[in-house]
């Protein structure tokens, strides 16, 4: 049978769906270019080719994985408001909850990452920033003047990153097959909690909070509904 000839696309592609789960294990520093290539078939010659660096494997990794994600247009359509709040940090718990087994690869390497220079956990978070934040900064300023805030709330964006940390723990915490934290319920109530959780830090009030949470646990939850599924 004839070898299939890939195009350069197409060979890049494959070169960095091989690192990946290699990085995830390994880390940056314990993944060698050799490995790369041995996983991906091909010389490391051809490796060098196509990513000067494994550091800019890292950034096609970033592109394949965080860019192509379509949570991220779903939240870029959502209308300014404090319902719109509520949904998207919701969805954000979400994303981290349910897709965790398919995001198994990101979350490992953003971890590794952490451990090592940092540099792919940087290139995430400035993605998220450029992509996710504006939305968030949008829907907040929305609530505050809806007068849908109990206080002040915190710096904008110190508050999109301590909602997305709880959201990312929740990841991190069930990366091992048996999970490592002992939560009490299922999934869907982890994740109502985890969400009213970072609300109530965000500032909203209590009686809006109930009344967006009610409406959104009877199915009322808008651009989202058709991405979510449930695991136990």
């Amino acid at each position: 049978m004839a070898a299939i000839r890939l195009d350069n696309e197409e060979r890049r592609k494959a070169i960095v769906e091989a690192a990946m789960p290699l990085f995830a294990r390994k880390g940056f520093a314990g993944t060698t270019t050799k490995e790369i290539a041995e996983a991906a078939r091909v010389s490391e010659a051809l490796v060098f080719k196509h990513f000067p660096s494994k550091a800019a494997l890292y950034e096609e990794i970033l592109h394949l994985g965080c860019l192509g994600d379509p949570a991220l247009e779903c939240v870029n359509e959502l209308p300014p408001s404090t319902a719109s709040l509520v949904q998207m940090m919701r969805y954000m718990v979400r994303h981290f909850v349910f897709d965790a087994q398919e995001m198994d690869a990101s979350h490992r390497l953003m971890i590794n990452s952490f451990l090592e220079d940092g540099e792919y956990a940087r290139l995430v978070t400035d993605t998220v920033m450029a992509r996710i934040y504006p939305k968030f900064a949008e829907l907040l300023a929305a609530a505050q003047r809806a007068g849908d805030l109990a206080a002040a709330p915190p710096t904008p964006e110190n508050a999109f990153w301590f909602a997305q940390h709880v959201a990312a723990m929740l990841a991190y915490a069930r990366l091992p097959k048996d999970g490592t934290v002992p939560y009490r319920g299922d999934a869907e109530t982890i994740v109502a909690e985890a969400a009213a959780f970072i609300l109530r830090g965000l500032g909203i009030k209590e009686t809006v909070l109930e009344r967006h949470l009610a409406a959104a646990s009877r199915g009322n939850n808008g651009a989202f509904n058709s991405g979510e599924r449930s695991r136990a």
